[in-house]
């Protein structure tokens, strides 16, 4: 039987069609009512914060690093000084496939492994959209071929930036130091906010002592970028505080007269000004080239320096302490007649060789193998320091005791740091009872004060100390810190001024006659420095040795390994009546003081010629 046909139902089509008008027009009223409410809240209630992340994208606050302090000499001859390089730098923000876009650089310029090493170690700690540092030094070729390419690489970025400087390289390099890339625990140490943007700091010497005048204030600027990151406009621009110029009391021709004369030898000389302090050359050979630092030095060229068996990165002048030797006679000698155990008329009998009471041992003269006898059969003060006798101060060694001895010593500097503008300094050895008891727990024996009286045994003085105690004794008593620092953007600047050592002028004197026959007299050890010269100088050789040499036995130069020969040592002043230079001078493994003494005379002779010139 046919199924009835079923008829339209009107109403129920019209309820159907009402009910989905209503969800689709509800449905659609809550999605604007969605965007509505997420449109208030972007426009309205984080309106800043959006704005602000914009202005970020578009406006960028750059730092400006401040340009170093210039070194200069007391002449005004330059001794640092920042010369234009350009640099290549990525931002990483700006790059969205960092290794492809290395690879495209390195096929256009020569990145080497340290360059890539150093710049990971910079990505790590470093800002957002601050430029981190890829390449030093880019040649013109090297910036022609980036710039034809950098539409190709957004984030790479070549700026000019001025880099450290050392004209004179070598001559300098103890005595300035130098500037090197900023590692992770110096970055940990720093103001953040001062050195952004700033790679480099002073490392040691001069450069490191005096870095918070020498870098500045860093300084800013708005500018206004591009979606491809070029910069459109700079928006506010506060200027970068230049580093403060330095000047110091180095001499540029006495310090270039004692590397000249010291040549190929290892050894230092230290020249100061008794009347100032200052230090007019500091040289200490072998030296090295403080360019090869400033930005990173390569590991074969590190290497080469630091296995050399001359260890030219060791700064003899502050850190080698080596014995004295005859050079600490003049300040016994003056002890003994302050003390008042002898006057310059005081003799003591010289065979050759001397013999503590009760003691069997002979303590040797040196000049008993030369002339298989001593200097005189009685030997005063004068011909004391003038030969430069040890059984003289054998016997006032021993009559002064090593602590009565150390409390004469120690004002004039010995056994302690000098606090010299410098690094790495170290304080040598001033021995006594006490010293020997703290530092390794024994007595102290008659002996060994024997050896002090000659500046052997435990005694240890840096080439500083020797030539800051020589310049207070040239200035009879006046001690001043030494200095390196003569003057901060021209104002001048004095070098403190410590206790003095005090002494009657009689003493003085009597030391002063004693070092002037040293050069001038007949019978002095550096007799032969007086020929031709115009002034008069005083001075005192020294000979310290590298390896002991048992009773009986005689050192032969000649079959010695030239590594354990003895060192040359020399101290001295000029001119006499009104000293303005104080020299010090070894000479390693030199045989004895004649090796330095003639480095001696050139850097007297250059001073003077330029006081005079």
């Amino acid at each position: 039987m046919p199924q009835p046909i079923t008829l339209k139902d009107p109403q129920l089509e019209a309820r159907i069609i009402g009910a989905r008008t209503v969800t689709a027009v509800v449905l659609v009223l809550a999605a604007l009512g969605i965007i509505a409410s997420r449109y208030h809240t972007l426009q309205i209630e984080e309106f800043e914060v959006y704005r602000t992340q914009s202005e970020r994208n578009r406006v960028h606050l750059q730092p400006l690093p401040p340009k170093r302090g210039l070194i200069f000499d007391r002449n005004g001859v330059l001794l640092a000084d920042n010369r234009p390089s350009f640099i290549l730098s990525l931002v990483p923000e700006r790059i969205d496939r960092l290794e492809d876009t290395l690879a495209e650089i390195a096929a256009l310029i020569e990145l080497s492994d340290a360059d890539l090493e150093r710049f990971t170690k910079e990505l790590k700690r470093s800002r957002p959209y601050q430029p981190v540092p890829l390449r030093f030094r880019l040649t013109e070729e090297e910036r022609a071929l980036l710039a034809v390419n950098q539409h190709r690489m957004p984030g790479l970025v070549v700026d000019a930036q001025l880099l450290r400087h050392y004209p004179h390289g070598e001559l300098f390099s103890h005595a300035l130091g130098y500037v090197g890339r900023i590692n992770e625990q110096e970055e940990a140490l720093l103001d953040e906010t001062n050195y952004r943007g700033t790679f480099h700091i002073g490392k040691v010497g001069v450069e490191k002592y005096y870095e918070d005048m020498l870098h500045g204030t860093v300084g800013y600027q708005n500018e206004e970028n591009n979606a491809h990151g070029r910069v459109l406009r700079v928006l506010e621009r506060t200027p970068p505080t230049p580093g403060r110029d330095l000047t110091l009391h180095l001499d540029y021709a006495v310090q270039k007269a004692a590397f000249d004369a010291l040549g190929d030898r290892r050894g230092a000389v230290v020249a100061m000004d008794p009347r100032s302090g200052g230090i007019l050359a500091m040289v200490s050979t072998p030296g090295f080239d403080t360019n090869l630092f400033v930005n990173g030095i390569s590991t074969q060229d590190y290497s080469a320096l630091r296995d050399s068996i001359d260890v030219p990165l060791f700064n003899r002048a502050v850190q080698g302490s080596y014995p004295p030797g005859s050079t600490m006679k003049p300040f016994i000698g003056l002890a003994g007649l302050e003390s008042g155990l002898v006057t310059p008329e005081t003799t003591v009998p010289d065979p050759g060789w001397y013999r503590l009471p009760g003691d069997s041992r002979k303590y040797r003269d040196w000049i008993l193998r030369i002339r298989g006898t001593g200097h005189a059969p009685e030997v005063d003060l004068k011909l004391a320091i003038a030969e430069s006798c040890d059984v003289y101060f054998y016997d006032l060694a021993r009559r002064l005791t090593i602590d009565r001895l150390h409390d004469y010593l120690a004002p004039f500097g010995f056994g302690a740091r000098t606090d010299v503008d410098t690094t790495t300094e170290r304080s040598g050895v001033l021995p006594s009872t006490r010293w020997k008891r703290e530092t390794m727990a024994q007595p102290w024996y008659p002996g060994e004060t024997i050896s002090a009286g000659i500046g052997q045994g435990y005694m240890l003085a840096t080439p500083l100390q020797l030539a800051s105690a020589t310049a207070t004794l040239a200035s009879r008593g006046e001690h001043r810190i030494p200095r390196f620092l003569k003057a901060v953007d021209g104002a001048p600047v004095e070098a403190p001024l410590l206790e003095p050592v005090t002494a009657a002028p009689e003493n003085w004197d009597a030391i002063f006659d004693g070092m002037r026959e040293v050069v001038h007299g007949k019978r002095g050890t550096a007799e032969y420095l007086s020929d031709g010269i115009t002034y008069e100088m005083a001075g005192k050789t020294g000979t310290a040795q590298v390896i002991g040499i048992a009773q009986g036995e005689v050192y032969d130069e000649e079959q010695v390994d030239e590594r354990h020969r003895h060192h040359g040592l020399f101290i001295a002043f000029a001119p006499l009546e009104a000293p303005t230079i104080a020299v010090a001078i070894i000479v390693e493994n030199g045989g004895g003081s004649s090796a330095a003494t003639p480095i001696a005379r050139a850097v007297i002779d250059t001073w003077l010629e330029g006081e005079t010139g």
